[in-house]
């Protein structure tokens, strides 16, 4: 199983927002950068990533599994971009800051700290590992 992290600006789509979709989940559009997408198109069903909130708390808050495989988004007229579709799994005990995880040195190499402007990534099974013992998460 592969990690990922996904992230939202909490006053478009906020980790409570993700929980209420329910089991159905929700299709993850709107994603319009190349590697994000190629990210998604890479996506298995079962996979687990992290729900990050950006630019306003700035922190990891839940998990979310992939329950639907890359689709095209119906939103994208020249056809290029997908999406999956992810259902909240758990919020995390203790939100993780973006400033715990750059002092962290077992998160120094996370594409978090390194490329932070992309918003989906990958993420180490050592990277999965860490933030969820900072989270207290399982």
């Amino acid at each position: 199983m592969a990690h990922w992290l996904y992230k939202s600006e909490p006053g478009v789509w906020s980790w409570d927002d993700q929980v209420a979709a329910g089991p159905a989940g929700t299709f993850w559009d709107g994603v319009r950068n190349h590697l994000a997408n190629n990210h998604m198109k890479a996506m298995q069903v079962g996979d687990r990533g992290f729900f990050y909130h950006s630019n306003d708390g700035k922190a990891v808050v839940g998990v979310v599994e992939v329950v639907k495989p890359w689709a095209p988004d119906p939103k994208d007229e020249a056809g290029r971009f997908g999406a999956v579709t992810l259902k909240a799994v758990a919020p995390l005990k203790v939100p993780v800051e973006l400033a715990a995880i750059k002092t962290d040195p077992r998160l120094a190499e996370m594409v978090l700290v390194k490329n932070s402007r992309l918003s989906v990534q990958p993420v180490t099974d050592a990277e999965w590992d860490a933030i969820l013992e900072r989270g207290g998460g399982s």
